[in-house]
């Protein structure tokens, strides 16, 4: 009996978990970006994963994907959630899309996973989750509103967008193809086949100068380990045991979580507008999510 409750406390907090590791993310890429450019960052993020996971999996015994096919969904489920999705992101700061914009495309997530999810894994969504994704979008809008700049062009967003479509997909197609999988020897078949996309981007349109400092260093090992480890496997478990509207509205609740690290850690401003926003995103995960 005492197993049982302990394993249904660790399983809802787990959301909360996942939100507050995927949050710290963007503030490490902040603290690490100023001193390597963004696919020699993440190569070098890619790398110190891999060089973790591949001993684990391999002293663990951990089972690998059977066959190339399964070998195949794994590994483009991470081609869509690691190498799209963050290099859509770093690359749009990096052409000077605002961080507001970035967060604001992303976070329609959710409503893109919500009108797919009936049509590619026949999960039906009730109205009040419709209610909810509706209320987390507006909420995330006040959240990021005072961060909005002018002087955007298409070309700024086109990165953003393609880092929605890849979160996206990837959800979708780790739900639908990847039911069941290890959940070490999977994050490592998906970190390689990231390598392979970032690694040749990095050679071909960057210098791959690295400033090493302190903070660098810092940042490098809190995304490899906190957020591509540790927030990741979170993610597998909760794309494999819940709903992909349940998880992608957890989504919503991103941007005020790092509104909040960002207001302690950089000064950054925190206006009202934001606080009533966050509290909007939240309940409207809460309707999304459901009981």
């Amino acid at each position: 009996m005492k197993t049982s409750s302990s394993r249904a406390v660790w399983a809802s907090a787990i959301p909360f978990l996942f939100v507050l590791l995927w949050s710290s993310g963007f503030i490490g890429s902040k603290l690490g970006v100023p001193y390597a450019e963004p696919f020699t960052f993440l190569t070098l993020r890619y790398i110190i994963v891999l060089t973790v996971m591949v001993p684990v999996s391999f002293l663990t015994r951990a089972p690998w994907p059977q066959g190339w096919k399964q070998v195949a969904h794994v590994a483009f489920a991470g081609l869509l959630i690691h190498a799209l999705y963050l290099s859509g992101c770093v690359y749009a700061l990096r052409l000077g899309l605002p961080a507001g914009i970035v967060s604001l495309i992303v976070s329609m997530q959710p409503l893109f996973t919500a009108a797919l999810a009936g049509m590619v894994l026949g999960e039906k969504v009730l109205p009040r989750q419709w209610l909810g994704l509706a209320l987390g979008f507006v909420g995330t809008a006040m959240v990021v509103s005072h961060k909005m700049g002018s002087g955007v062009t298409l070309p700024m967003t086109l990165p953003a967008i393609l880092a929605l479509i890849g979160i996206t997909l990837g959800t979708l197609w780790q739900k639908r193809h990847c039911p069941t999988f290890d959940l070490r020897t999977s994050t490592a078949v998906q970190y390689l086949a990231s390598l392979f996309i970032t690694a040749p981007l990095s050679l071909a349109f960057e210098t791959r100068e690295v400033h090493w400092s302190g903070q660098f260093v810092f940042a490098l090992l809190w995304v490899a380990f906190v957020l591509s480890i540790g927030a990741i496997t979170l993610l597998n478990y909760l794309i494999r045991s819940g709903t992909a509207v349940n998880v992608a509205s957890l989504f919503y609740t991103v941007p005020a979580v790092t509104a909040f690290m960002a207001w302690a850690i950089f000064g950054e401003t925190l206006t009202g507008l934001s606080l009533a926003g966050m509290g909007v995103a939240v309940l409207g995960v809460w309707l999304a999510r459901g009981r």
